[in-house]
């Protein structure tokens, strides 16, 4: 793209994968412009690291709204002003509205910390788990109404070793995670990813499967 691409980003938490994408910008590898982060939670840690950095912050509180329909709406209004190219889902723990999601098909992406298909929603290194799963990892889809359900872009794995508790599963994957959708979005970027009628296009040819995520490179 002639000028850097416009980033939103939606996050509930403490924001470590937004600050995964701050750091791939500092070392040159991003080309993007951060024009919004926003949460449904006013205290979210994200909200502090947005401000540090110099980025627009906005906080919508669902509890004033009487319906989801109506919350998601209006986030999704106030997102558009800032005339973003792309929305990043970094931790936003909300099922979003369909009909809120229609105008941003093929310009919002997820992380989501599982090898989706498997496991959409919560609780997923506690599933793997229990399920005997032998691999585990983070995937970067494409945001649909369906939850977690949009095209995979791609994924990270790790093994899962004897003994790994849910909580150590969860700390060996947020490093993959936080080179995984910085790839991603210097993909997109470079106009290399594309979401269109046939699929995901990667340097102009359909995927057949998730790219993979190799030392912060994503390859066939």
């Amino acid at each position: 793209m002639s000028s850097p691409l416009r980033i939103a980003v939606l996050a509930s938490g403490r924001g470590s994968n937004f600050a995964a994408l701050l750091a791939a910008r500092e070392r040159g590898e991003l080309p993007v412009q951060f024009v919004l982060v926003a949460s449904d939670k006013p205290d979210a840690a994200v909200l502090a690291l947005a401000r540090t950095a110099s980025v627009p912050t906005l906080v919508l509180n669902p509890r004033d709204y009487a319906e989801r329909r109506d919350y998601d709406f209006a986030l999704f209004d106030r997102i558009a002003a800032s005339k973003p190219d792309l929305i990043v889902l970094a931790g936003f723990m909300r099922i979003i509205d369909g009909d809120a999601l229609k105008p941003w098909a093929g310009k919002m992406i997820n992380i989501h910390p599982s090898l989706l298909p498997k496991y959409r929603g919560m609780h997923t290194h506690r599933r793997a788990l229990k399920a005997g799963d032998t691999e585990h990892g983070a995937s970067v889809h494409y945001v649909t109404a369906e939850l977690d359900g949009g095209p995979v872009i791609a994924q990270s794995t790790l093994p899962i070793e004897a003994g790994d508790s849910e909580d150590a599963l969860a700390a060996k994957l947020l490093p993959l995670e936080h080179r995984l959708l910085p790839s991603v979005v210097a993909c997109i970027a470079a106009d290399r990813l594309a979401l269109g009628d046939q699929g995901i296009t990667f340097d102009g040819e359909l995927l057949r499967k998730p790219l993979r995520c190799v030392d912060g490179k994503l390859v066939r």
